[in-house]
């Protein structure tokens, strides 16, 4: 018995060795890929003899420092346009995730071999291309100016928004649907008054912080033309006013914060 016994124990040692063994195979090797990935991506891949010395690259970041007081009246409008652009965007988007959403929820939707992977498609295609990408897009079909950005923020956030709304009726309980669908009640009255409030609060939590969000996108979306604030940081670094870039990231950092502070507010009054 003992024999035996010290001879289970002497196997799960073994065992246990081996497993020891095999994570940290496994983990040398990864440690490797990152030490090879970082030396062909950076280290490789990095220009030093352009960047120069410490003492170089401190001032050239220093040059960042002072701002420019005398651009701020100049940012009051480009500030507001980047504010709206996030509104607009984020309210056009919601509006056309409405669709994308019914079809994109496998229990609702109405015809699922067909408007199932449709709706699946579009929330992929939506997350994978980059908002700059969108407004690149909308710039050469619309021309410059804000309505390229609102489109870009729109359409951005159709993956985002209609991808958790989708997931969110997915999860609900079925219980409320059955009672609703007994009264007689058609597809749209199940909507409303057995899925929509079990979904509403997971829903407006998901659109405000996509909005949140559409803040910080508004405010690059001028580097390609789309108006608002990032169109003034792109005249800025044209022009080498370092200070004025300043300038436009500390409005930048203005309207972030203002995002902030009403979505916290919005989302403690309404979920």
């Amino acid at each position: 018995m003992n024999t035996a016994a010290a001879s289970i124990a002497a196997n799960i040692l073994k065992s246990r060795r081996q497993a020891r063994l095999r994570r940290g195979v496994v983990y040398a090797v990864l440690f490797a890929l990152v030490v090879w990935s970082v030396d062909v991506t950076i280290v490789e891949d990095t220009d030093w003899a352009r960047m120069g010395s410490v003492e170089s690259v401190l001032e050239t970041a220093g040059r960042f420092i002072a701002i420019d007081f005398s651009l701020f009246p100049d940012l009051i409008g480009p500030a507001i346009e980047t504010f709206m652009i996030a509104c607009i965007g984020t309210l056009l988007g919601v509006v056309i995730c409405i669709p994308a959403a019914w079809f994109g929820a496998s229990n609702i939707t109405p015809f699922k071999p067909v408007t199932y992977p449709i709706a699946r498609l579009l929330m992929t295609l939506s997350r994978s291309i980059h908002e700059i990408v969108w407004a690149l897009f909308f710039v050469a079909a619309v021309g410059l100016g804000a309505m390229a950005g609102v489109l870009a923020i729109a359409v951005r956030s159709i993956g985002f928004i209609a991808k958790m709304s989708a997931e969110a009726i997915e999860d609900i309980e079925p219980g409320p649907v059955e009672a609703i669908k007994a009264t007689g009640a058609n597809p749209v009255q199940v909507l409303f008054y057995a899925i929509l409030p079990q979904v509403l609060p997971q829903i407006l939590g998901v659109i405000i912080f996509e909005w949140e969000i559409n803040i910080r996108r508004s405010a690059v979306l001028g580097l390609v033309g789309a108006g608002g604030l990032g169109l003034v940081f792109f005249r800025q670094m044209n022009t080498f006013n370092y200070a004025g870039v300043t300038s436009v990231i500390l409005a930048i950092l203005a309207i972030i914060l203002i995002g902030e502070v009403v979505s916290h507010y919005v989302r403690k009054s309404t979920i």
